[in-house]
């Protein structure tokens, strides 16, 4: 008798809710067709699931099409579903340029510009194309010139206290007011920070600084996602950023690097295909490897004579050329895929003692000794290449907080021999001299990274790398309801010229009469897999601390960054 009667009960809520819908439809359609946006707005946002996006998009439209530019974007702001938010902007950017910006009208008094600039910097969320309670009109009824020729926005008596209301909100602190300012643990929403770039390019905005540089982080320290919220989060410190003499995005303080917003956008889109094993190798061509060898077999027939040293050297820098880049899992023009190539090239300079180490990092050739029957090393290809060095991955019990653990970076190395034809046969083994190399670089990789920061740069790749296989691992995405449209189909990612070849890294010794000759090839290979597949749980409660407190409560729409 009572689940009879609840039952029924519940079939009647359904019926009388569907004209009550009906009727909000169709009071949304006369307002909009009114001209009456603030209306219309308020009625979408009290809406149900769904049909509150369907109807804020068409507000938004409506406002894009009377020139309401910042009230429609406002609004696009305001819509939690990215697939709905998605549809709206492409419907917005697809109008007719008239239907889409202009109000029309002769050339005269540029108005609508005019009212623009103040309702986009004076509580922006405050007039009525949004929703709020301000009204601004053409002159002279919304703005006036003082008599000294100022011109100013036309005040009205608030009987009400709405305005005092909306003036104290607006002068809180949201967290998103001084992007340079120096931040122990900044957070980056990544859905918000996709919305706002998505608007960006729908209201032709462009891409702020403080958008490609994330906010100023140069490490990250911790992801967090919010289901409550809807926000997947970055965290890190932060700070004000400079242009280095190199031309590098640092940050002012330490000249550490700052995330790259290009290389995040790489690495979601490298976490999200199919074959996710990115890198790069630099490698010498067969041939080249082959005339070499027949060179240094044919000059060691006889002695150099005082004065031949340098043609000798030049003449085995021909016989070597140059060796072929190749760039995998990755476009070769990205920003990413460049930092790649640079970061290990340079270190092989290091390895060769070509380009200056630090205190701890000696050259391979600064190591080499002859054995004790006094003969060098036989002659091969040194390999050295970075891989991701990260301990651990932690996580709270719930999953819903994770911290980064290690440096990031190491240098593995191989021994590889040579046959007569130059092949290069990978013996699987790393000599004392070649490894050691290797682990002073991994040992000393901050001060390397501090002295030369395209290594830096490299970490920052592998910990984007990192947070976008966690967020695929743990569909963190999907528990923030949200979908990157925007970045996986539209954000157009600044690209240059592929890098295919490089001059060989070859250096020489003498020792006790005799020349040693060293050559190396490598590159930078990352298994996602790898990446994530060590995730510890953390039982001491400081990143669920961390998450509770780094949490996005009552940030306005705009808002993709906060402290």
């Amino acid at each position: 008798m009572s689940r009879t009667y609840v039952s029924h009960f519940l079939c009647a809520l359904v019926v009388l809710s569907l004209p009550l819908v009906a009727g909000a439809d169709d009071n949304i359609r006369a307002q909009l067709e009114a001209g009456e946006f603030g209306p219309a707005l308020e009625a979408a946002k009290s809406l149900p699931g769904g049909a509150r996006d369907r109807w804020l998009g068409q507000v938004a439209a409506a406002q894009a099409a009377a020139g309401a530019v910042q009230g429609a974007r406002s609004t696009l702001g305001s819509m939690a579903d990215d697939s709905a938010r998605y549809d709206a902007v492409s419907g917005i950017r697809s109008a007719p340029v008239g239907e889409r910006w202009g109000r029309g009208g002769a050339a005269m008094a540029d108005f609508d510009t005019l009212i623009e600039l103040i309702t986009s910097t004076i509580s922006p969320e405050s007039w009525e194309d949004v929703g709020g309670a301000g009204a601004i009109e053409e002159f002279p009824g919304g703005v006036y010139v003082d008599p000294k020729g100022l011109l100013k926005k036309r005040t009205f008596t608030d009987e009400t206290g709405e305005l005092k209301e909306l003036r104290g909100a607006a002068s809180g602190d949201s967290g998103n007011r001084n992007v340079r300012r120096e931040s122990p643990l900044r957070k980056v929403s990544l859905n918000r920070l996709e919305k706002q770039l998505q608007l960006n390019a729908a209201f032709g905005d462009g891409t702020a600084e403080s958008l490609e540089a994330l906010a100023g982080i140069y490490k990250i320290q911790y992801v967090f996602v919010y289901p409550e919220t809807g926000d997947v989060v970055i965290a890190g410190p932060a700070g004000d950023w400079k242009s280095s003499p190199e031309g590098r995005r640092v940050h002012a303080k330490t000249g550490k690097p700052t995330l790259h917003l290009d290389d995040l956008v790489v690495m979601l889109r490298a976490a999200r295909g199919k074959d996710k094993h990115f890198g790069c190798s630099i490698t010498p061509l067969r041939e080249n490897l082959a005339n070499a060898k027949r060179y240094l077999e044919e000059s060691a027939k006889k002695s150099l004579r005082p004065g031949q040293r340098g043609k000798w050297l030049a003449d085995l820098r021909d016989h070597m050329g140059r060796q072929k880049i190749d760039v995998f899992g990755i476009d070769a023009r990205t920003h990413a895929s460049h930092v790649l190539v640079e970061a290990d090239y340079r270190m092989k300079l290091v390895g060769m003692g070509l380009e200056e180490g630090t205190l701890g990092v000696k050259s391979y050739l600064d190591a080499v000794k002859l054995d004790k029957d006094g003969n060098p090393p036989a002659m091969s290809v040194l390999r050295w290449w970075f891989t991701p060095n990260y301990s651990a991955l932690r996580t709270t019990p719930d999953r819903n907080a994770f911290e980064l653990r290690g440096q990031g970076v190491k240098v593995l190395s191989e021994n590889e021999m040579l046959t007569e034809r130059g092949e290069r046969v990978h013996t699987g083994k790393s000599d004392e001299l070649t490894s050691e190399f290797a682990r002073s670089f991994t040992t000393q990789f901050g001060r390397l990274a501090d002295k030369y920061p395209v290594y830096a740069e490299l970490r920052n790749v592998f910990d984007l790398a990192l947070v976008a296989n966690l967020i695929e691992k743990e569909d963190l995405a999907a528990q923030a309801n949200w979908n990157p449209l925007y970045f996986d189909r539209e954000y157009s990612v600044s690209l240059a010229s592929a890098p295919t070849e490089v001059e060989t890294v070859i250096n020489h010794k003498v020792l006790a009469g005799r020349h040693i000759i060293a050559g190396v090839s490598g590159g930078v290979s990352v298994q996602p897999k790898q990446l994530v597949s060590l995730i510890k749980s953390d039982d001491y409660g400081v990143m669920k601390a961390e998450r509770s407190g780094s949490a996005p409560d009552n940030l306005k729409s705009n808002v993709w960054w906060w402290d």
